[in-house]
């Protein structure tokens, strides 16, 4: 059955922490603000949309020829993600650098970056692969997957671009309490997926 909280706090969790992107967006707001910012998180947004259509044609690639595979990918992917609970359990906030040589508020740098991003790379197969290939695989599920992910993208950046460096304020303040909640999430997330792929 698809777990809806599970795939919703997933890519929640996955958005909103700090990465590349999202330090990036701090960065930019604090920098530059909203307004000038604000097309890098457009940028970052419309570049996870190809990552997450390569993961979608991947998966079918895999489920039809390499079937094998699926069994494994679902424990793999549960495990992922309990290691990013425990690294966000553990996380400390970075500062992003500040010396480039491109323009870090350009719509095409964002989208050039998401394919260069591990986190996001990883995101996008773990998404597709243990929440919506094993229970929906019609056009209507991966445009619902598609469009809540832009959603929750544009969203995630968008409180990094406004809140700058007060954001990371209040990140180092409320850390331990911040971090706990989100692990506590993704660690839900794993075992739905372990209790799932026992139930099929």
């Amino acid at each position: 059955m698809f777990n809806w909280f599970a795939f919703f706090s997933y890519m929640f969790v996955s958005c909103i922490t700090p990465g590349p992107n999202n330090l990036m967006c701090m960065a930019n707001g604090t920098k530059y603000g909203f307004k000038k910012s604000f097309r890098f998180c457009l940028g970052v947004t419309t570049g996870f949309t190809p990552i997450l259509l390569l993961a979608i044609a991947c998966n079918y690639f895999i489920y039809e020829y390499i079937p094998a595979i699926v069994k494994v990918m679902t424990p793999l992917g549960a495990l992922y993600i309990l290691w990013l609970a425990w690294i966000i359990w553990q996380d400390k906030p970075k500062k992003a650098k500040k010396k480039t040589h491109m323009d870090t508020t350009a719509f095409h740098t964002a989208i050039i970056l998401q394919f260069v991003n591990p986190k996001g790379l990883l995101y996008g197969l773990t998404l597709i692969t243990n929440f919506v290939f094993p229970y929906d695989r019609s056009l209507k599920m991966f445009l619902i997957a598609l469009t809540a992910n832009f959603c929750m993208e544009l969203f995630a950046n968008s409180c990094w671009v406004l809140f700058g460096s007060m954001f990371q304020k209040f990140f180092e303040k409320y850390k331990n309490v911040l971090n706990a909640i989100m692990a506590l999430l993704l660690a839900y997330c794993a075992v739905s997926l372990f209790l799932n792929e026992l139930a099929r």
